[in-house]
């Protein structure tokens, strides 16, 4: 496949701006979502990373394209790849967010990269956001999305990294189906990768459904959490390894390095490293 890479880096510096409010329900739901009873009250900063379900993507269903993301060409190019997938985020939580703040956020177009990979090429797309509450920076945040090719028939899985085995802490995840589309529901992210199974393995080629990226960093911090309820988190990164799939449970875990900085990662059943990622405390 040719690309037209200049045309695709003419999105470079695009930007868009939206809106929305720190409603109540959404905390509730992903509280109960992760398993837990403890949803932020009015006025009680929001967990890191649950952001990520305000600023949804309210694009008409006409918009939408095959893979059931909107279709491309519109603030994000128009990269001709198929697969398209969160590869990684960096994160500076420079203030809290507060339940029931008013949110905004500001986004910019920040790259648009092409690289060979080992089974063709990929287009990396960096986004770079700016979330405010109440007109105040709270959050800066780089999201890494990258394009590739669809797998080739009868083509090896890549052999994976092994995951490290000295976490201090470890919880299993049981991904059903189940919890897949709640994530879905609660982030209004209509992907077909995570829910419909027809689609994801005839026509992207992966054997199950995949755990969304978001989903599995969301639940490394919570377990985070759970281990220094009273932790706050400064900075936060992820980087997407390999994917997990709702056939096997997996496990996230975690290490303090230091007083301040922590390793977290997450591990497939068969002990390969599927995301890694470091959070530093205040």
């Amino acid at each position: 496949m040719t690309f037209d890479l200049a045309h695709l880096q003419t999105w470079i510096g695009r930007s868009v701006r939206v809106d929305d409010v720190a409603t109540p329900v959404p905390l509730q739901a992903l509280t109960a979502t992760l398993d837990r009873d403890d949803p932020p009250a009015p006025g009680q900063p929001i967990p890191p990373l649950w952001h990520w379900l305000y600023f949804l993507p309210l694009h008409r269903q006409s918009e939408i394209g095959a893979d059931g993301h909107p279709a491309r060409g519109g603030f994000l190019p128009p990269v001709p790849l198929p697969r398209r997938m969160w590869a990684g985020s960096r994160l500076e939580f420079r203030a809290p967010v507060l339940a029931g703040q008013a949110l905004s956020r500001s986004s910019r177009i920040g790259d648009v990269r092409l690289k060979e990979g080992r089974s063709g090429p990929l287009v990396f797309v960096k986004v770079q956001h700016e979330i405010s509450a109440d007109g105040r920076l709270a959050i800066a945040e780089e999201h890494d999305i990258v394009y590739r090719e669809l797998a080739v028939a009868g083509e090896p899985a890549p052999v994976g990294v092994a995951a490290p085995d000295n976490a201090q802490w470890t919880r299993r995840i049981a991904p059903d189906d189940v919890l897949l589309f709640r994530y879905s529901a609660l982030t209004f992210n209509g992907h077909r990768i995570h829910y419909d199974r027809r689609y994801v393995t005839e026509v992207e080629g992966y054997p199950g459904l995949i755990v969304h990226g978001p989903l599995i960093a969301t639940l490394l911090v919570d377990v985070l959490r759970r281990e220094r309820p009273d932790a706050r988190v400064q900075r936060f990164s992820f980087t997407a390894k390999s994917p997990l799939f709702d056939l096997h449970a997996f496990d996230v875990c975690g290490r303090f390095d230091s007083d301040r900085h922590v390793a977290l990662w997450a591990r497939n059943h068969e002990g390969a490293l599927a995301m890694q990622a470091s959070a530093e405390l205040a």
